[in-house]
């Protein structure tokens, strides 16, 4: 094991050329800068406009397509400007725009030309930064397992900018993808599409937090230090976990791991199960660090730290079924491996993840990661990977978010919560009905502590699993009638 000091030197060398590398990056400006938070919540509207102050200089009548597209994005999304700062934000972008067509002097703009303009533009760009190449000098770097601190300095200076460079590709991307839609079939807009399919198998653009799990185009020093090559390899899949089914795939290029069984078995979302899947290897990675490094050619997670994430994590969880003097999902600590600790925290942080407003429920997520518990433990018994019967859409599909969530959800919101935008829409006025503006009893309606008290009682397994939709727990109150103000 490395001693201390020499993981602290490590992490600040790390830090200094992060630092670096940053000092030569632009930061959002003009209108990149300025676009509403009601468009960046459900568009890359401000990657593309940043897309277009990237390569502005080196092909303005690409940067122009990349901004008119921006701004039918946004119409599209705010056609009336009701959000704030939405109107200001398309006067702007039309006036960049404007500018923009101004400095053709009166050269004539063929609209009919710009895809065939952008894939022209998309292969050169991929060319001119030697794309392909350091994908795979990044590819041999990482098979070749020599992660000395000179090797790695010139990768991670080298990933800063490659990271630059591949933001303004998923730009293109998404703007090539839109507009090829009215593209000739046979020319442009097969080649567009061939390109698409390609990228979106090998997740040679995915995005990513810190570490790049599904984005293998990309090198950086996070990605190789030995205890976050440990931890990926701790959650990588097993021959003795259930199989799945023939046609499963996953996208990329990454091994399959314990979250596409998580994900296959309950429908997380995507994003989150990306988003956990880096959260759990970052928790196990720095509960290795604090014990020591790995020096093993291919590093090893100690049992301590998976132990130290696992205790630490479902703390609240274990506390919450001794006071209900409830069994646990398991047995005892030491009746569970390490395999089976590590797949109930992920399952936890996937939960929690998905969970929204209902995380405001502590002793309810411990509910719910209870009784899901539970069923991943028999999951993982059988030979075959079978999806969880709580999650069972009416389409036959899986939906965590749709089964366990939203019924709490709209059940919150009915008495008398205000909605939130990540999930459907339910009538805004039952907020003032259920509590009279206000003025009702606290007895007539429901807050997020007596919604949480609910889950304190041993009644609250009443509820059932999956949960019973005529439970006294989901009961939504009856709209009154309005007699007068």
């Amino acid at each position: 094991m490395y001693r201390v000091s020499d993981n602290w030197e490590r992490l600040v060398r790390a830090a200094l050329r992060r630092e670096l590398g940053h000092g030569h990056e632009k930061t959002s400006s003009g209108i990149a800068g300025a676009v509403p938070a009601s468009l960046v919540r459900s568009t890359n509207i401000d990657a593309i406009l940043q897309a277009a102050d990237e390569i502005q200089d080196e092909d303005p009548n690409v940067a122009r397509i990349l901004c008119e597209q921006a701004y039918s994005m946004a119409q599209n999304l705010d056609p009336s400007s009701d959000g704030r700062g939405v109107l200001q934000f398309k006067t702007g972008l039309m006036s960049v725009i404007k500018q923009k067509l101004a400095k053709r002097d009166g050269a004539r703009i063929d609209r009919n030309r710009d895809i065939e303009h952008l894939w022209e533009f998309y292969q050169r760009y991929k060319t001119r930064y030697r794309v392909d190449d350091i994908q795979r000098e990044g590819q041999k770097f990482r098979e070749s397992g020599n992660f000395a601190t000179a090797n790695l300095g010139e990768f991670d200076l080298r990933s800063l900018e490659m990271k630059k460079v591949f933001a303004t590709l998923r730009a293109l991307v998404e703007v090539m993808e839109a507009l090829s839609k009215d593209a000739d079939p046979h020319g442009v807009g097969r080649y567009i599409m061939e390109e698409l399919q390609r990228i979106k198998s090998v997740g040679e653009l995915a995005t990513y937090n810190i570490v790049p799990l599904e984005a293998p185009s990309l090198t950086n020093a996070i990605g190789v230090f030995p205890e976050v090559r440990g931890a990926i390899s701790a959650i990588r899949y097993a021959e003795h976990y259930p199989r799945f089914p023939a046609g499963f795939k996953i996208s990329g290029e990454r091994e399959v791991d314990m979250f596409d069984l998580l994900e296959y078995v309950f429908g997380f979302q995507n994003d989150n199960v990306r988003n956990q899947r880096e959260n759990i290897i970052l928790s196990i990675a720095n509960a290795q660090s604090r014990l020591g490094l790995p020096i093993q050619e291919d590093p090893k997670i100690d049992e301590k730290a998976i132990n130290e994430v696992f205790l630490k994590v479902l703390d609240n969880y274990i506390k919450w079924c001794k006071y209900l003097r409830k069994r646990l999902a398991w047995n005892s600590i030491e009746a569970i491996n390490r395999d089976r600790k590590i797949f109930m925290v992920s399952l936890y942080f996937l939960i929690w993840g998905e969970a929204a407003n209902v995380r405001f429920l502590p002793e309810c997520i411990c509910y719910i990661f209870h009784q899901m518990a539970k069923e991943l433990d028999a999951i993982l018994d059988h030979g075959e990977a079978n999806r969880a019967t709580s999650c069972i859409t009416e389409s036959d599909s899986v939906s965590f978010l749709e089964k366990i969530i939203c019924p709490i959800y709209k059940t919150i919101v009915a008495m008398s919560l205000p909605p939130s935008n990540s999930f459907p829409k339910v009538d805004v006025n039952q907020e003032a009905e259920s509590n009279n503006n206000g003025k009702a009893a606290h007895s007539a309606w429901r807050n997020y502590d007596d919604f949480n008290e609910y889950f304190w009682s041993p009644t609250c397994f009443d509820l059932g699993w999956p949960m019973k939709e005529d439970s006294s727990f989901l009961f939504k109150p009856k709209k009154s009638k309005r007699v007068g103000w």
